[in-house]
């Protein structure tokens, strides 16, 4: 069972503390039956082990952050909603677990919600663990794409994450270009999930083949060893059991999976236009 399961079936204590842990907390008493009564069950028991708690650190941040970046603008408009939706969706949550991510995300959007606070917070539970703040990025760059072209709002608090996670600015707009070019190379293949039919229409190869080079980071005119090492860096980074192993929920491990996917479409499109 993961932690969710256990922490909703009060197997375990929740100790995380800071305003995470509150977060979280208000969220289960919110959602949960019983209520108050079901908190102070959980809080009595014994404390989970460092994994569970970076689990619990990256499921509350990743939804109450989200919630905040799609009401960064003033407003949160029905394809944010969906995309929130999507995300806990490719999770496959229980209905339970479901119910507490939906709360994280309606907090976030309040406006007394404290970004930094919870930010830092997940960083330094993370214990240096880039490859889940990078991730814990990505996901919140979809969220801010989903209704279009990041707008300013959202790229000041996006920044400020930046700031908070310390991620620079360099790598913020590398990630941006990618993720900006995987949302289109997804709709060339007509599928949000990066998989889906393998021929792209004839009219949209070019199109395809320069975002598939912007996927990877490259340039179209890198040479074959670049291509090869690109490639091979994000599929590492993305490797879903090695998130996993570094903290990420398990319930994560579809997004993942996706991400991998994405990632190998785009170098077979190169391969196949280099004759690779």
């Amino acid at each position: 069972m993961s932690w969710l399961g256990k922490l909703l079936g009060g197997t375990f204590g929740f100790l995380l503390g800071g305003p995470l842990g509150a977060l979280l907390g208000a969220a289960i008493v919110h959602k949960l039956d019983g209520g108050k009564d079901k908190y102070a069950q959980i809080e009595s028991d014994p404390s989970p082990d460092a994994q569970h708690r970076i689990q619990m650190a990256f499921f509350t941040a990743t939804f109450s952050v989200m919630g905040h970046v799609a009401r960064a603008d003033g407003r949160v408009s029905e394809a944010e909603i969906t995309v929130a939706r999507t995300v806990m969706n490719r999770m496959s949550l229980s209905e339970g677990m479901r119910r507490t991510a939906i709360e994280l995300f309606s907090r976030g959007k309040q406006p007394d919600f404290p970004l930094r606070e919870a930010v830092e917070q997940f960083r330094k539970e993370c214990h240096r663990r880039y490859a889940l703040l990078r991730i814990f990025l990505e996901i919140q760059l979809e969220a801010a794409f989903a209704d279009g072209p990041v707008n300013q709002a959202e790229e000041r608090v996006l920044l400020d994450i930046c700031d908070r996670l310390r991620i620079s600015r360099f790598e913020y707009h590398a990630m941006k270009g990618r993720l900006d070019a995987a949302l289109r190379f997804a709709r060339a293949y007509q599928n949000s999930s990066y998989g889906g039919h393998r021929n792209t229409p004839a009219r949209r190869r070019e199109d395809t083949l320069e975002d598939a080079y912007a996927m990877l980071g490259i340039e179209a005119s890198a040479g074959a060893d670049e291509v090869k090492r690109a490639y091979r860096k994000l599929i590492s980074r993305h490797h879903p059991d090695k998130l996993v192993a570094r903290g990420m929920p398990e319930e994560m491990v579809r997004i993942a999976n996706e991400k991998t996917q994405q990632i190998r479409k785009a170098y077979e499109v190169i391969a196949a236009a280099r004759n690779l």
